[in-house]
């Protein structure tokens, strides 16, 4: 037997009225049907789920764990039968590092203005497509390299790199840092989502680089002083945090912002996202 959503349903019931007769009714089955139910789900997992007495039924500790994640899997399950029957609701945007940048509060109020029967949810994930290729997401902001097999995609805007450094750092005090300074210093790298890479400078004069997987743990790493970091305007915009200055890099070409999606399954809204963030980025 395998476990199956009326199973889950079952021992919800049967917790939440507080016996098999209540189950039953709120149900519309019969109280041996939730007998045989709940046996099923027991003999699935090989566990007792409940104590039952003649006056109480209460959960056993594995029946308090597996509770839990009933509870989840089922309102999991009543999200996605909601979707698929009332159309696309909501429209979720992944990225890897800060989102639109200094436009990610007025994309939100302006979607939510435009668009009130689509909820709009952005969504951090570490990964290189912001979680689209692992379908946490509808769209993904990008700054790097992607699939271009895969997914479609359109360039919204151009951002500005910037020089990351420890506030206490002596380049803090200039205004903005030429990009050949910065082969005397130690380069930190995000080789799973960031923008940098070592290719920026030719072979013979590349900085040395340390690497990280993560922009808290590469703001930690820059605000201790022992590497530098570039990255795009939007993350100079997004992550105010002590210790971290952000300076102009000069020099050095402007990265591309990229809406993707995937290629075979769009969603309805995402020509409304793609202009509406255009727009933006061309305030």
């Amino acid at each position: 037997m395998d476990l199956e959503l009326r199973h889950l349903r079952c021992l919800v019931a049967i917790v939440d009225t507080g016996g098999f007769t209540d189950a039953a009714a709120e149900l519309g089955v019969s109280q041996a049907a939730v007998s045989r139910t709940l046996g099923g789900l027991e003999d699935v997992l090989g566990v007792r789920l409940l104590h039952r007495t003649s006056r109480s039924v209460t959960p056993t500790t594995a029946g308090v764990q597996v509770l839990a994640r009933a509870r989840h899997l089922l309102a999991e399950a009543d999200d996605l039968i909601r979707e698929a029957t009332t159309g696309h609701t909501r429209l979720r945007i992944g990225h890897a590092w800060s989102a639109m940048g200094r436009h990610t509060a007025e994309f939100q109020r302006r979607w939510a203005a435009g668009h009130p029967d689509v909820e709009l949810y952005l969504i951090r994930t570490n990964s290189a497509t912001g979680g689209l290729a692992e379908g946490l997401c509808d769209l993904a902001v990008v700054r790097t390299d992607f699939n271009e097999a895969r997914f479609a995609s359109a360039v919204v805007g151009h951002e500005r790199r910037f020089c990351a450094l420890a506030s206490d750092d002596p380049w803090a005090r200039r205004r903005s840092i030429p990009l050949a300074d910065i082969r005397d210093r130690t380069l930190l790298i995000d080789r799973r989502t960031g923008t940098t890479t070592a290719e920026l400078w030719p072979e013979e004069a590349r900085p040395p680089v340390e690497y990280t997987q993560d922009i808290d743990d590469w703001l930690a790493v820059v605000a201790s002083g022992r590497c530098v970091g570039l990255t795009p305007e939007s993350t100079a915009n997004q992550y105010r945090r002590d210790g971290v200055v952000f300076r102009p890099l000069r020099d050095a070409d402007p990265i591309a912002v990229h809406l993707i999606w995937r290629r075979h399954d769009p969603h309805p809204m995402t020509h409304a996202a793609v202009a509406l963030l255009t727009d933006l980025y061309r305030m």
